[in-house]
């Protein structure tokens, strides 16, 4: 799965492993009312990296966690979704809108092995000090370059330039530039 090959998400390995997932999901999202401090003190419980001032506003959810890297400062505001098949990384100091989604995992394009429920996974790798507007989905395989700002409501199917904003579905480079 890691290595971005065909995977049968049923599988009791995989199926135990989100499991898991969904009782520290329960166990952090039920954390809402507690300081910012105890909240993040259960981040690095679960996730594979969790840089110091990390603020994560639940209700919060992902596959595994595991496969979430997050850099100092970044900020994931209420309802955010990451599909953590595979690694997702986000740099330094970026923030994310309320109901952005972030999709690492993804399906093959012909019915026949979608049909025998076969996945793969593409990473996802976000940089320092981009902005996502809130309810934008990054889809499979994306990378955001440093400085980018996508707008809200933007679906990134392709990979943004460092200091380049996008928005719309598809987004679409709109200027450069801070």
């Amino acid at each position: 799965m890691l290595a971005g090959e065909l995977y049968r998400p049923g599988d009791p390995e995989i199926q135990a492993e989100q499991g898991a997932n969904s009782v520290w999901l329960a166990r952090y999202n039920a954390a809402m009312g507690l300081p910012e401090t105890q909240r993040y003190a259960m981040l690095p419980q679960h996730l594979g990296r969790v840089g110091a001032g990390v603020v994560i506003r639940p209700p919060f959810s992902c596959d595994f966690g595991y496969n979430i890297f997050l850099g100092d400062g970044v900020f994931l505001n209420f309802n955010c979704v990451i599909l953590d098949v595979v690694h997702v990384t986000v740099g330094d100091r970026t923030q994310i809108g309320p109901a952005t989604q972030i999709y690492a995992a993804d399906h093959p394009r012909d019915a026949q092995t979608r049909h025998e429920g076969l996945e793969f996974g593409r990473p996802v790798r976000i940089g320092s000090d981009v902005w996502i507007g809130g309810g934008a989905i990054i889809l499979p395989g994306v990378a955001i370059g440093d400085g980018a700002v996508i707008g809200a409501g933007s679906v990134v199917t392709r990979d943004v330039a460092a200091g380049v904003t996008v928005a719309g579905n598809p987004a679409r480079r709109l200027r450069s530039g801070s």
